[in-house]
């Protein structure tokens, strides 16, 4: 009866228990892109909101998913994994932005994420720095035909997730673009990290939303966030996504 009762506990930040979710989510960071993204699907339902968190559950072309927020930055995106896990989820697709750390990379374009070098400090609390962060085959394969398919320009490999976005130095910019970086952004090498750790599958397809090397950020346009152009792409993102779940 006890491990009934706890099975059965609602998990204390994305407030649900098992069974309620699916076991394929999609992770974006904001939570106002839970819905944009839910609202391609075919049915949806909001199954809970607290703080950064924001879940829905979908029905797509026939495949129930999962829809979950995880908020800025590794710490709160570690607490959405292994609350995830905890309730059942067995693969994720991190969806994002990010910004470019390689000439010729531009806005509105994809990144499909092979690995993650971690300069954050969430996953070193869980292992040492010389353990990788590598997105599973089945997802990045998914991801890739998905984006073929669907005509989108991307480009395929390894990242770096930082915690610090006002740190971002001409320095460490330089020192990420000759290591051969794609990107820069905030959560993804600990989405997979975690995922190895707790033998889950995930990966993640990201909005390239400025070019660091080339100077451009977001924010930059009129005081907006994104320019019309990434926001669009930002959907086009969300429509791979849940295409390539169909395959998983």
């Amino acid at each position: 009866m006890q491990d009934e009762n706890k099975n059965m506990r609602k998990q204390p930040h994305l407030l649900v228990g098992a069974g309620e979710l699916n076991e394929i989510a999609l992770l974006p960071g904001d939570p106002n892109r839970v819905e944009m993204i839910a609202a391609l699907a075919d049915e949806y339902e909001i199954i809970s909101e607290n703080r950064e968190y924001k879940i829905c559950n979908v029905e797509y072309k026939g495949k129930s998913l999962t829809i979950c927020s995880t908020g800025i930055g590794c710490p709160s995106a570690a607490i959405a994994i292994e609350e995830l896990c905890k309730v059942g989820v067995k693969k994720m697709i991190r969806v994002g932005t990010t910004g470019a750390l390689q000439k010729g990379i531009e806005s509105g374009e994809f990144i499909i994420v092979t690995g993650a070098a971690k300069e954050e400090g969430t996953t070193k609390k869980y292992e040492s720095e010389g353990y990788p962060a590598v997105a599973g085959h089945k997802v990045v394969s998914a991801l890739i035909e998905t984006a073929k398919l669907r005509d989108q320009k991307f480009h395929v490999g390894a990242v770096v997730t930082n915690d610090a976005y006002y740190a971002e130095t001409e320095d460490y910019i330089e020192k990420w673009e000759k290591a051969g970086l794609l990107s820069v952004e905030m959560e993804t090498s600990v989405v997979l990290t975690l995922s190895r750790r707790l033998r889950m599958e995930a990966g993640a397809i990201l909005t390239v939303d400025g070019n660091l090397v080339e100077g451009s950020k977001k924010g930059e346009n009129k005081g907006e966030e994104f320019p019309r152009k990434v926001l669009d792409k930002i959907e086009e993102m969300g429509r791979i996504a849940l295409d390539a779940s169909l395959l998983l």
